[in-house]
């Protein structure tokens, strides 16, 4: 998606793609990406079907890759926990051939469990996209502790 179309999609003001640039700006611990507008931050996310033609079947999660990933659940875990008042902790395990589990806990409850495959493709082909799926997930979890409030601490 270019800039200029990025700029003004009403997707940037929800509440998952501000969390989204937060989380990328928090994990650019060198300083790497300061001079990058959020814009061009987001598009690093995006993998159109160009860029994923570009990435081999089967490979090696790269840095970038990893990166998407985290910064998905950290966005996911950080509006669970805006939701419900307590403490959203993501754990990621992914091994070298890009398979792995997201699990997303709250107190002693797991509100998020997700098996990981082809990590090294993660990513989304829009930000409406990425939006959908991260709505998908979050509504399971607020489900899931609507459900068991004491295992979750609530």
């Amino acid at each position: 998606m270019p800039s200029e179309t990025l700029e003004k999609d009403p997707i940037l003001e929800t509440d998952f793609v501000q969390e989204v640039i937060r989380q990328l700006r928090a994990l650019d611990t060198f300083g790497a990406r300061d001079g990058m507008s959020d814009h061009q931050l987001l598009e690093r996310l995006l993998l159109t079907r160009e860029r994923l033609r570009e990435i081999p079947m089967v490979g090696t999660p790269d840095a970038e890759a990893l990166t998407r990933l985290r910064v998905f659940y950290n966005a996911l875990a950080a509006l669970i926990e805006r939701e419900c008042g307590r403490m959203a902790t993501p754990m990621i395990q992914v091994n070298a051939e890009g398979f792995g589990r997201v699990i997303v806990s709250v107190g002693k409850l797991l509100v998020l469990d997700r098996t990981l495959r082809d990590v090294h493709r993660f990513g989304f082909e829009s930000l409406s996209r990425m939006k959908t799926e991260a709505d998908k997930q979050l509504s399971v979890a607020l489900n899931i502790l609507g459900d068991h409030p004491k295992a979750a601490g609530i």
